[in-house]
């Protein structure tokens, strides 16, 4: 009983710690409350995580909330292995970045409340990671789709940030339609949301399917995912909260957690693969094309969501859970990186317009180049121990040849698109403007990256020895199958430096020798006119059949002709005679009373 008292009492003490500055919010040193309180949350999470240590089993602690007839809802909390390692990773990672927030927001006139939000924001999620029943599941899910809301929209006088903060909303209320529909039916055949319960039940695909479809719209897999750049229109701290160990991972934490049932049924677990495989390798392609060095970020954290989707799919829910801890804190560094750099360069986010940093913001650049070669999954960084053992199991599994494809090539994507971000923020010479500010030198930027960094490089190796278990299914496999995501990474580190230089935006001294400005090279008349009217006759036929045929047929004029009849039909019934009315009425009584005697 040590520990299951252990960690109810670390639990209480940590939300406790962080609700007191809650209640007093016009306190002029609020915003200071509020990250101490997160800072000793963190090491009150620390005693349950080193007794976990030495092995335990999952723990239920049950309190009289409220009941409806026949249904029963407890209070009930879950403490297992993933409750216990996931909430200092969380502690940590927001502790940083609400100290990071000070500096960022310090101008800022609603400071006070931007922290609030972080903190209610942070409660949710504790509430979601150890809800004990889906009903308090379910309300730290709304909890954080409603905060993100809020935190999204910051900046709501600018229509971008307001646009992004509803698109962020209808996405997941898309997805939460699915957790609904799970919980009524769960209401309607068991009358019991208890997770130990549900567990126990024979897998349903209809269940199931709405499980997936509400992790796929949080955790924004393919489908789901535009709401997740969109997001970037949020402040920076914002983002790295939402990305690292918060909103981003509830869904794939909501997998985690009924994988019991997931591992069940084959199906469920091939939707989940493919759409994970899909998902990694769509947004992997699109951070390739990106220039704002934030949406870049967030396209990455996208195929990252989609790489912990596969480890679901493949029925090994704890290297998931890996993949999340050793993510949040290089995803959360990459951010505030991201974020000195914008405010450096005068909110400039463009890669294109950056370089040289290297000498003007050391710290930022390596950090951001350490962060970047964890999401890689370089040895022996963070991000390796998880991505690698996934990649690894994918490759000896029994899975389809496509998802495990798509999963390589998006590995191959990672790394260039990483190398791509670092050489054009940190490296050559700056194309900016020479007069700009550039500081670094603030304890509270410093401090949280520090520690961020020294995560990025060890937690992966601590969390391997908590994590996974050990038992492994795979002893021995062929070596190219061992080095496979390592020889990808470094083929694709490779040319990704070779095409970084090529494509150096900076014309040649010698501008007669350059392919790309010799107007000889290509020969401009034939490229445009053949170009043009190609482009211009698709895009007419398209229109036309799009205007005429689908829009006519289906769109405005069909709801207009469907709507006629019942309108004629209403407008001749509404004659505003009481004659008529009395007369229907008199019709429909003994309509309902001859049925009721005869049937």
């Amino acid at each position: 009983m040590a520990l299951p008292m252990l960690t109810l009492l670390s639990l209480i003490t940590a939300v406790a710690l962080i609700t007191r500055p809650l209640l007093n919010t016009q306190s002029a040193t609020f915003f200071l409350q509020a990250k101490n309180a997160v800072k000793m949350a963190f090491f009150v999470s620390l005693p349950p995580l080193l007794v976990l240590i030495q092995g335990t089993s999952s723990t239920v602690i049950n309190a009289k909330w409220f009941s409806l007839a026949i249904l029963l809802l407890p209070f009930s909390l879950q403490y297992d292995a993933y409750t216990i390692i996931f909430l200092p990773v969380a502690f940590l990672v927001t502790w940083s970045i609400l100290e990071y927030s000070i500096w960022y927001m310090q101008i800022d006139p609603k400071i006070n409340v931007f922290f609030k939000y972080l903190l209610i924001f942070l409660l949710a999620m504790v509430l979601l990671v150890s809800a004990g029943n889906l009903f308090l599941l379910f309300l730290g899910w709304e909890g954080v789709g409603f905060m993100s809301f809020m935190l999204i929209g910051w900046y709501h006088g600018r229509s971008p940030a307001a646009t992004a903060a509803l698109q962020a909303v209808m996405y997941n209320r898309a997805g939460d339609i699915g957790f609904m529909m799970t919980v009524c039916w769960l209401l309607m055949n068991t009358q019991s949301l208890a997770l130990p319960y549900v567990l126990s039940l024979p897998p349903s695909i209809m269940l199931l399917l709405g499980f997936i479809s509400a992790a796929a719209s949080k955790s924004a897999q393919f489908g789901f995912h535009p709401w997740l750049a969109s997001a970037m229109e949020g402040p920076t701290p914002v983002s790295a909260l939402l990305h690292s160990s918060t909103m981003v991972v509830a869904g794939i934490f909501l997998l985690i957690r009924i994988h019991p049932l997931l591992s069940q049924n084959s199906t469920a677990l091939t939707i989940c693969l493919c759409l994970g495989s899909i998902s990694t390798f769509y947004a992997a392609y699109y951070a390739l094309i990106q220039n704002d060095i934030k949406k870049i970020i967030a396209y990455s954290t996208s195929s990252q969501l989609g790489l912990m989707m596969v480890a679901i799919g493949l029925n090994l829910p704890y290297l998931a859970f890996f993949h999340i801890c050793t993510h949040a804190f290089f995803k959360a560094m990459l951010f505030l990186c991201s974020g000195l750099i914008i405010h450096a360069l005068n909110e400039e986010q463009d890669i294109r317009k950056m370089g040289g940093l290297q000498r003007a913001l050391p710290m930022t650049t390596t950090c951001l180049s350490i962060g970047s070669f964890a999401l890689m999954g370089i040895p022996f960084l963070a991000g390796f121990y998880s991505k690698d053992a996934t990649i690894e199991a994918t490759a000896t599994s029994h899975v389809n040849s496509l998802a495990l494809l798509l999963t390589l090539v998006a590995t191959a994507f990672t790394a260039i698109y990483s190398m791509r971000m670092v050489y054009y923020a940190s490296m050559v010479y700056p194309r900016t403007n020479p007069v700009l500010l550039y500081d670094e030198n603030d304890k509270r930027v410093l401090n949280p990256l520090l520690r961020l960094v020294i995560g990025s490089i060890l937690a992966g190796l601590v969390i391997y020895y908590v994590t996974l278990p050990d038992f492994p299914t795979t002893h021995t496999m062929p070596t190219y199958i061992k080095l496979i995501a390592l020889i990808v990474t470094i083929l694709a580190f490779a040319v990704a430096y070779d095409l970084a230089k090529t494509y150096w935006t900076t014309p040649s001294e010698d501008i007669t020798l350059s392919k790309e400005c010799d107007p000889t090279f290509y020969e401009k008349l034939f490229h445009r006119t053949v170009t043009e009217i190609t482009l211009n006759s698709a895009w007419q036929v398209i229109s036309h059949a799009l205007e005429s045929i689908v829009l006519k047929k289906f769109g405005p004029s069909h709801a207009e002709i469907a709507q006629m009849l019942p309108i004629k039909i209403v407008r001749v019934s509404q004659t505003g005679l009481i004659k008529t009315y009395l007369a229907v009425f008199f019709i429909t009584l003994m309509i309902v009373v001859w049925v009721v005697r005869f049937f």
